[in-house]
């Protein structure tokens, strides 16, 4: 079977590179290399057209993390502390999860991923996660992730794939599920009980992290994705 194909979304940010100094499309290489692990054919997906026109044409998509969800979204002022809104993004990203879910195509959230997940099926986020837990763990530092475990729920996707026990995973998030949306259970927390999985009842592979399993060596939930679209 040829490698099928995953597109991924992106961020587009300014950027440096080389002599170039100048707003990019640009994506963590964890991504790429993973899917290309995993068998599939990577596909980076701009912000930008119509990518929801795209997803008759995959045969599977990762939602790549970023920055917040612009909270008008689900129905919320914005708190001081949610930034890195870009509109544009919001709006491609969304229209493409609905296509995707409408396409029955699987689909595999990571971090603002999840959030966007979320967001299409009517939840809500808390926008500032140490508001709520009363610690800065889940994003340490600037551009630094720390390790905290999560609880999978037995049965559920996210433990078949990493199995039962507490999973050590890569954190670098501010802000989590609050409400979930319709149709989307919770599958795992972190220790202080934050949403750190989630995955839709009745859609063949929906299913997102809060965490970022692309900074890791290895990673299963990319594999796992490729191994159900194979199957």
């Amino acid at each position: 079977m040829s490698r099928p194909v995953i597109g991924i979304t992106c961020y587009v940010e300014p950027a440096r590179f080389t002599v170039w100094e100048m707003t990019a499309a640009l994506l963590p290489y964890g991504y790429v290399e993973h899917v290309v692990r995993a068998g599939g054919q990577p596909v980076i997906l701009p912000p930008a057209g119509d990518p929801a026109e795209l997803a008759g044409r995959l045969d599977g998509l990762i939602v790549a993390g970023g920055g917040d969800i612009d909270p008008a979204r689900y129905g919320e002022p914005p708190h001081e502390r949610t930034g890195y809104i870009r509109r544009f993004r919001d709006e491609a990203e969304l229209g493409l999860v609905r296509a995707a879910l409408d396409r029955g195509l699987p689909l595999l959230g990571v971090c603002r991923g999840l959030q966007v997940l979320n967001t299409v099926l009517g939840g809500t986020l808390h926008q500032h996660v140490p508001d709520v837990v009363g610690h800065g763990g889940h994003a340490p530092a600037p551009g630094r992730f720390g390790r905290m475990p999560v609880r999978l729920a037995p049965g559920s996707r996210v433990a078949k794939i990493l199995g039962d026990g507490p999973a050590d995973v890569a954190h670098y998030h501010h802000q989590a599920i609050d409400r979930p949306g319709e149709g989307l259970t919770v599958t795992a927390h972190a220790q202080d009980g934050t949403v750190e999985a989630a995955e839709l009842q009745g859609h063949p592979f929906a299913v997102g992290v809060q965490w970022h399993p692309e900074a890791d060596e290895e990673c299963a939930l990319f594999a796992g994705l490729v191994e159900h679209i194979r199957r």
